[in-house]
């Protein structure tokens, strides 16, 4: 009997010893959920007491740590490095497999002065995450500036598969770790799109070279792309004088997109597209059209001069335009005589100077400039032409519909233009 109570006794004394360790695992549990919570209120204001009050609050906390490193570091609170290297190493401590924590200790460890713990720590980094444009920028940046210029040109390519940073401030880097455009190609990823953007970051480089070199990358690497994406390089060479490279690159356009480029071509019609039979490109050697108030450009396939369609301009009354946004280039030969036409066509076309063919040296009127009459009121289809030779420095045309401001009191242009079959020919 006695011994039967001592076990009951000896029960509930064991009852009461676990209710009493469960009640401080709670107390505990509460007390560390409640210290993280006022660690996180602390970290979420952002400011450096604060940063600092959430680390007294819960220091095992690695992005605490990692924060006030960053603080200490970048923003100059503290003039001592070593306290931003301690910081990031408290987070690397409590979180070995963070690789932005590894990556920013690396940082911290180049600004102290420690090149090969930054290496070190660089090197833990990229073997967590190997892909990470922003930890490889990083890399690259320190590897630049410790004079390892393989391993930072190896880097850029990975950096480029990011939007940060500018590819733009990759191009700046890659060119300062070493002047051959041909290693920086050779190291770009095949997307077309990071070609075409270091092709324009050398045109306004001014480097032609460079670009060229880009240009011919991409067409042997065969990759796809959209061809309006070579029309800023087109209108560079233009801007560049680069004749001959402008006529040299169109014609590869055309060879590789023969439907949308090479079918523009009607030989030995200069003028791309000129019975307007195709959409307009817009850009490169095919027409182009700027919108302005006024007036509206469409194609029109009711009644063209030949074939199915032609291009209407309708004039809306409301501007006394001086019009001149449907042009297109044309590369010419010097000294060389051509001989122009072009069908128009007009209803109701108001004031005294009504819409006409404009031809002209692209780079200098001095050197050649052309018009034909005005067409106003409404007429059939007319064919005007134009008979000329070119300067011994003309190489490029631009060939446009043109409408110049009437000096009279009632000068705002109303009515439509038909325009077709222009034809620009090299006479023998």
């Amino acid at each position: 009997m006695v011994r039967m109570k001592l076990q009951q006794a000896g029960v509930r004394i064991e009852r009461f010893l676990l209710r009493i360790g469960l009640t401080l695992l709670l107390l505990i549990g509460i007390c560390l959920v409640g210290k993280r919570a006022i660690g996180d209120w602390y970290f979420r204001k952002g400011s450096p007491e604060s940063i600092q009050a959430a680390i007294r609050w819960d220091g095992n906390n690695p992005q605490y740590c990692d924060a006030w490193g960053t603080l200490t570091s970048f923003y100059m609170i503290s003039a001592k490095f070593d306290e931003s290297v301690t910081s990031f190493e408290c987070a690397t401590r409590l979180s070995p497999y963070n690789a932005h924590f590894w990556s920013d200790l690396g940082g911290a460890y180049d600004r102290a002065g420690r090149p090969d713990d930054a290496l070190r720590a660089f090197q833990r980094a990229l073997q967590l995450f190997p892909l990470s444009p922003e930890i490889n920028w990083r890399f690259a940046n320190f590897a630049f500036r410790s004079h390892r210029i393989p391993e930072t040109l190896r880097a850029l390519p990975l950096v480029l598969a990011g939007n940060n940073p500018s590819h733009r401030d990759v191009f700046r880097l890659a060119l300062r770790a070493t002047p051959d455009k041909d290693e920086i190609l050779e190291k770009l990823p095949h997307q077309a799109l990071v070609f075409f953007e270091f092709l324009n970051f050398e045109m306004e480089a001014g480097d032609i070279s460079g670009a060229e070199a880009a240009w011919r990358r991409i067409l042997q690497l065969n990759l796809p792309f959209d061809p309006r994406l070579a029309f800023p390089y087109l209108d560079a060479l233009i801007q560049h004088h680069e004749s001959d490279r402008l006529v040299a690159t169109w014609s590869a356009l055309a060879e590789r997109f023969p439907a949308e480029i090479g079918a523009l071509a009607k030989p030995p019609n200069l003028v791309e597209n000129g019975s307007f039979e195709h959409d307009l490109l817009d850009g490169g050697l095919d027409w182009r059209v700027v919108p302005v108030e006024g007036a509206v450009v469409s194609l029109d396939s009711g009644d063209a001069f030949e074939r199915a369609r032609a291009l209407r301009i309708e004039f809306s009354g409301k501007a006394n335009l001086d019009y001149g946004q449907v042009f297109q280039y044309v590369p010419v030969q010097p000294n060389r005589r051509y001989l122009f036409s072009g069908a128009i066509r007009v209803k109701g076309i108001t004031t005294d100077s009504g819409p006409r063919f404009q031809v002209f040296d692209a780079l200098d009127m001095r050197n050649l400039f052309l018009s034909t009459e005005g067409s106003v009121g409404s007429s059939g289809w007319s064919v005007q032409k134009l008979e000329f030779k070119t300067s011994p420095a003309t190489r490029l045309l631009i060939v446009r519909v043109a409408r110049i401001p009437s000096q009279k009191l009632d000068n705002l242009i109303n009515g439509t233009a038909w325009i077709d079959q222009v034809r620009l020919t090299a006479e023998d």
